[in-house]
């Protein structure tokens, strides 16, 4: 019998991490999404040191670096406060699940913003760990909008809204109420939340929110930027979200001055220009740009089949977005995708147009029957 795969219910952090089948996985929340060349040398010096000698970059902008002994958790975490990565405190560390748009400048409306929230994350109520807030009032318009966050600060068409996740218009505010206005929709949101309505999208969905926050027009969404130059560096993409910290040591070497991260398996080097490692996507046409695949087997106690090499031999023959998930959690990728294939005791389930945990067209796939290109 193929038991259900456990959905915890909870992200890693660095204070609490999660075990996996190679070690703890410990993820660090870079504050403003942004790594000083320091911060990142020395992250990537741990990686190599206690961890698997890669880091992973999160579909929440954040950083992760697995395969950390238990022993080893501490002298990982005394580096981390070293390089300024950790909040001193435990529950704010874990409270910060903060998407930042990522090319702000310093004392601008998203840096501003963003740094009053981090500032009163203490009056925040308790809320599911998953809850996250995104700021995306730059003026090109939202990047975030396919992004996890729950309660986002937007441009609306006439200025400031404060958005509730699920909901097509906002509530006006302005540079100076944003963050209160915040913190009471956060209120509202710890009173409705039930056991199978945790996340905003899913309590918005019963109908209760309040009419005068959902009264201003967003503005239209910025086109996500594409790998390539762009404003304070190069754009790259990563494979699957995970870079070599050799090679990015060396990009930091070379020219990269600090690292600006996404939620899109791509990461800004910042003063830094187009590298040629492979390590690196550097071609916007790249088909691995389209595809997100899990660690998977034998990484994850809970995935079925290995994922990432396979997603790599399939890339180039999708059409469109895929998604290779180890288990119907679906971890890699959140929103639907055109084609998801789901391991199921050593072979795959086929959802079109869904996510992993959607109900499959076929089933019983084995990889000789993807390789055909028919999915």
């Amino acid at each position: 019998m193929t038991l259900a795969p456990v959905v915890k219910g909870w992200c890693p952090g660095a204070y609490r991490p999660m075990m996996a089948e190679d070690g703890l996985v410990v993820r660090i929340r870079p504050r403003l999404a942004r790594l000083s060349g320091e911060q990142a040398a020395g992250l990537c010096e741990v990686s190599l040191e206690y961890g698997s000698g890669y880091i992973d970059l999160t579909n929440r902008a954040n950083l992760q670096i697995r395969g950390i002994s238990e022993t080893d958790h501490g002298a990982v975490l005394a580096r981390l406060g070293g390089l300024d990565l950790l909040d001193e405190d435990a529950a704010m560390e874990s409270r910060r699940n903060l998407l930042v748009a990522p090319f702000w400048t310093q004392g601008d409306i998203v840096s501003t913003l963003s740094e009053r929230l981090l500032a009163h994350l203490g009056d925040l109520p308790k809320l599911p760990a998953k809850v996250g807030f995104a700021v995306d009032c730059g003026d090109a318009g939202p990047l975030l909008t396919q992004d996890s966050a729950d309660i986002r600060i937007e441009q609306g068409e006439a200025g400031l809204i404060l958005r509730a996740d699920g909901c097509a218009k906002g509530r006006a505010v302005t540079q100076d109420t944003a963050i209160p206005a915040l913190i009471e929709i956060a209120n509202w949101l710890a009173d409705h939340i039930t056991p199978q309505a945790r996340r905003m999208a899913a309590v918005v969905a019963q109908g209760n929110l309040p009419e005068q926050w959902a009264m201003a027009k967003m503005c239209e969404p910025a086109s996500r930027p594409i790998v390539g130059v762009v404003p304070f560096g190069a754009l790259v993409g990563l494979p699957f979200g995970q870079i070599d910290a050799k090679a990015l040591l060396e990009r930091l070497s070379a020219d990269a001055q600090a690292l600006r991260l996404t939620p899109w398996r791509a990461l800004v080097l910042e003063g830094g220009a187009m590298p040629s490692d492979a390590s690196f996507i550097t071609d916007p046409n790249d088909p691995l740009m389209r595809v997100d695949a899990c660690v998977g087997a034998p990484l994850c106690a809970s995935a079925h089949a290995e994922t990432r090499e396979l997603a790599r031999q399939l890339a180039p023959l999708a059409r469109g977005s895929l998604h290779v998930s180890g288990c119907a959690k679906g971890c890699a990728r959140a929103r639907a995708a055109d084609v998801v294939l789901v391991a199921q005791d050593g072979t795959f389930s086929l959802v079109k147009d869904g996510c992993a945990n959607d109900t499959p067209v076929r089933t019983g796939l084995s990889p000789t029957d993807l390789m055909t290109g028919e999915f």
